[in-house]
């Protein structure tokens, strides 16, 4: 039988902390999520300090609710208040990056890391990744979303968020929540309007600090989005991370298409599995008449991947709702309708298939 929401309190009442008191009499807990076997939630210091000092507490913490019937994972976060923004932030996005062992590395607590791709811009990648990531977490799985679309990041956007990540080190980046989803974004680093300006090493380093520093909880599912093309940040994402796959969007035409085949041998090139392809703006459905038109033809994706061998995932329309929910910060997929519909078959399949 599943844990209560009171059992796993009872529980953290009788840890205690350096300096006296307990996680509950101390208020340290915060966003305390108990879903069925499933137990996460933040612990946090008034400090960096005292978070730092809190480590021995939060892995007594884990230990004593694993023991608990019914409980299948735990997720315990330490973070304390981010300082004065009047102060130098003591956080630094993008950089040359660090040795690493050689080959490509798993990053700890993630399951699956699914890269989304297109051969060109244009062709809605960004929008399938957030609202992918959505339908995945209405299907019960844990999901995080990072935007690693460093020169054109539009995540902040399309997920609603716009705080700065905290960091209680320096080092460690605590991600956002939205709509279910664990997120980050280089976006949500910058000010708003700010350019990134930066040659590859330093895209290369920020991609690695974003994969490697942020605390990304035990998830099932990391969505990449990746930047347009086959540049420095798809080369570094597939040569140094254990990826479970890409899955390349582009829309029905010949003209995306053309760019899609080289995404697709750039995967092939590099040795990365792709696990399908999706036909993203396949048709549109007058709001006042029903007719359904194809304003970019139709089936040309479901075509290519035939012709290649590569499992074709499905077709998403476009639609005013969707762009609508987009620049508002709520994707259409945490809602209803038939591009939610189009959305949910999607990640169905996904965990269906085993690859989410």
């Amino acid at each position: 039988m599943a844990p209560t929401r009171d059992a796993v309190l009872q529980v953290l009442s009788r840890i205690t902390l350096p300096g006296g008191g307990t996680l509950t009499s101390r208020d340290m807990v915060r966003a305390l999520v108990v879903e069925g076997g499933d137990i996460r939630f933040v612990l946090e210091a008034p400090s960096a300090e005292e978070a730092r000092a809190l480590e021995p507490a939060r892995a007594a913490a884990e230990a004593a609710l694993r023991a608990l019937p019914g409980v299948a994972r735990v997720s315990v976060v330490t973070t304390a208040p981010a300082a004065p923004a009047a102060k130098a932030p003591s956080l630094k996005i993008g950089g040359h990056p660090t040795g690493q062992p050689a080959g490509p590395q798993p990053v700890r607590g993630v399951a699956r890391i699914l890269a989304i791709a297109s051969g060109k811009g244009g062709v809605g990648k960004s929008t399938v990744s957030s609202n992918l990531a959505v339908a995945l977490a209405r299907q019960g799985r844990r999901v995080g979303l990072l935007d690693a679309d460093i020169y054109g990041p539009s995540q902040p956007r399309m997920m609603g968020v716009n705080q700065r990540p905290a960091s209680p080190d320096g080092k460690t980046i605590i991600p956002l929540q939205a709509h279910g989803v664990t997120m980050m974004s280089i976006g949500l680093m910058l000010k708003e309007g700010e350019a990134v300006i930066w040659r590859g090493p330093m895209l290369m380093g920020a991609l690695q600090q974003m994969l490697g520093q942020v605390a990304w909880g035990e998830l099932d599912v990391l969505i990449v989005d990746l930047p347009p093309g086959t540049g420095d940040v798809q080369l570094t994402l597939c040569q140094r991370t254990q990826l479970t796959g890409a899955i390349v969007v582009s829309t029905p035409q010949d003209v995306a298409l053309l760019d899609a085949r080289k995404a697709l041998h750039m995967f092939e090139t590099l040795k990365t599995p792709v696990l399908g392809l999706i036909e993203n703006m396949s048709s549109f459905v007058c709001p006042n008449c029903g007719h359904e038109s194809h304003i970019f033809g139709h089936g040309g994706v479901r075509a290519e991947a035939a012709k290649l061998g590569l499992p074709f995932l499905g077709e998403l329309p476009i639609d005013l709702d969707t762009r609508l929910a987009g620049d508002a910060g709520t994707p259409v997929a945490a809602g209803d309708g038939p591009a939610a519909a189009a959305y949910a078959r999607l990640a169905a399949g996904l965990v269906a298939g085993g690859m989410a």
